[in-house]
């Protein structure tokens, strides 16, 4: 067994995964504060754009496009409809799935969003070049794709 000592703490700051978590708090922390005012967070935004590019999806498949799992879909969606943002019904064509859409008040609070999560995205990716920006996509991409089977959420995004 390697002694603790020997490992220096500066090598765990330089892992992909320590990186990727503190970039992930930095990018939750920048869209939270950019969309206080509509109070959105992530992924709140998210599940609003798919279902206003998807009317009347079903839970599960919101959840594969928004690569979560059942209960964080659950819980965001619960938040959303008692705001008012959207509402949630039984499936026509299969009882066994709950559909769920936008509300008018969801449509009009997403408009007021496009703007602010658009200066989020600006903010957070600021320190960078334009051809910094594609290559850290291209990056997030490749890793993503190459190590899909890994999650625990599966990830099918709506065409």
């Amino acid at each position: 067994m390697e002694n603790p000592q020997s490992v220096h703490l500066g090598d765990m700051y330089q892992r992909p995964g320590f990186l990727l978590r503190r970039a992930h708090q930095i990018s939750a922390a920048v869209f939270e504060n950019a969309c206080a005012s509509v109070a959105l967070t992530q992924a709140q935004y998210g599940a609003l754009m798919v279902l206003a590019h998807e009317p009347k999806i079903d839970q599960s498949r919101l959840a594969r496009a928004l690569a979560f799992d059942k209960v964080t879909v659950l819980r965001v969606l619960r938040g959303l409809q008692e705001r008012g943002l959207i509402q949630r019904s039984v499936s026509a064509s299969d009882k066994r799935q709950m559909e769920v859409k936008l509300t008018a008040a969801g449509r009009r609070l997403l408009e007021k969003a496009q703007a602010l999560a658009h200066d989020a995205y600006e903010q957070l990716m600021s320190p960078l070049s334009l051809a910094q920006r594609v290559q850290l996509i291209e990056l997030l991409q490749a890793l993503n794709g190459g190590l899909c089977e890994k999650a625990k959420a599966p990830f099918l995004p709506l065409s």
